[in-house]
């Protein structure tokens, strides 16, 4: 199995932490290490030679300079331009198939986190088994443990199977990023679970998904891995490329898919997207006293439910806070409610337009 870990997103809602130079895949969020090696990390059952990384041309020297030494330098796979998750993956899957058109492809993104690296690779070993035998597109997902708006779910449907002991089941749908009062009834039903992005298939039968409802993506593909063995395959792959639809994989494949090829493997993962800042806090305050997660140099005096993050040379002083994410970088300030911390995307949005030096 080939597993691809995607490296290219822009992660604006961990401003002003997460920069469009150094967004939070490269950062050190979670742990002491960048959560891009933290996830090479957790891949220590395979070959380094198995592992790929995906990433764009504005990145790729700081991904070389933090992958030196865990991954060949042949595995970065580099897209010219941003167009979402649905041309990245095709793109990978077309140049992996040019020497394993029947090799089993992974995909893992680099800005999550997964506790429990031992329940990583079994599932992962049941979905590659399932890919093999069946062809099928396997997700790997985990329980809904709260009414969250920003992620994706999927209902599950009945077991199918058993696979090395583990479940398998049938998906019924998916539902993009619901509101509040449909996330409750979700939760409350137990039949919906979290969409985390983990994909197990065959390199040949997703790139025969993007020929059925991706075709002109699909022909442009065809063109940039044809151009692979020549001498202009660079500039082939610099002109062709942005022209590839803008969409995510999920809307753009897994959506349109008969719901009969998916597999559904469940698991517990202790897994979080680490989308916001409220999610780094929920993943770290059972462990802090008073529910206080600190980073960096921090003065506080009876401050209950925050995050204060310094990134800076100067400490944060703080009395008496409540449910505040607090993040200071030598040229920038967040405070905020916690539990409106997904809101700084719109903040990035008026930093576009007043002061793009800060994004």
């Amino acid at each position: 199995m080939k597993t691809v870990i995607l490296a290219g997103g822009t992660g604006t809602r961990l401003w002003p932490l997460s920069r469009q130079k150094k967004p939070k895949q490269f950062q050190p969020l979670v742990g002491e290490d960048s959560m891009l090696v933290q996830t090479i990390k957790r891949l220590s059952f395979q070959k380094p030679s198995d592992i790929y990384i995906s990433t764009n041309s504005e990145y790729l020297d700081l991904v070389r300079e933090l992958t030196a030494g865990l991954v060949p330098a042949q595995n970065l796979i580099v897209e010219p331009a941003l167009r979402d998750t649905a041309p990245c993956i095709g793109l990978i899957a077309s140049t992996l198939a040019i020497d394993n058109p029947d090799e089993v492809m992974a995909v893992i993104y680099a800005d999550h986190l997964i506790q429990d690296n031992k329940e990583l690779e079994l599932k992962l070993k049941v979905a590659e088994q399932l890919a093999q035998t069946e062809n099928t597109l396997n997700i790997i997902e985990v329980k809904a443990v709260s009414p969250n708006v920003n992620l994706g779910y999927v209902k599950i449907g009945k077991q199918l199977k058993t696979v090395r002991g583990i479940p398998v089941h049938q998906l019924i749908s998916f539902v993009e990023k619901p509101d509040l009062a449909t996330a409750k009834t979700f939760l409350r039903s137990q039949s919906y679970l979290w969409n985390t992005g983990l994909f197990v298939w065959k390199i040949s039968t997703i790139l025969e998904k993007f020929r059925q409802f991706q075709p002109e993506t699909w022909k442009i593909l065809q063109k940039i891995r044809s151009a692979k063995t020549k001498k202009d395959y660079q500039q082939k792959l610099i002109d062709l490329y942005p022209l590839c639809q803008k969409i995510s994989i999920d809307y753009a494949i897994m959506e349109k898919v008969d719901a009969r090829e998916v597999r559904i493997i469940p698991a517990d993962l202790g897994w979080n997207d680490i989308g916001t800042w409220e999610a780094i806090w929920q993943e770290m305050h059972e462990a802090q006293k008073n529910g206080l997660v600190t980073k960096g140099k921090i003065i506080d005096l009876n401050s209950q439910n925050c995050l204060l993050y310094a990134d800076g040379k100067k400490p944060i002083a703080a009395i008496g806070l409540h449910d505040l994410i607090v993040v200071d970088t030598p040229d920038a300030l967040l405070v905020c409610q916690k539990d409106q911390s997904h809101q700084i995307k719109n903040i990035v949005e008026k930093l576009k337009k007043d002061f793009p030096e800060l994004l």
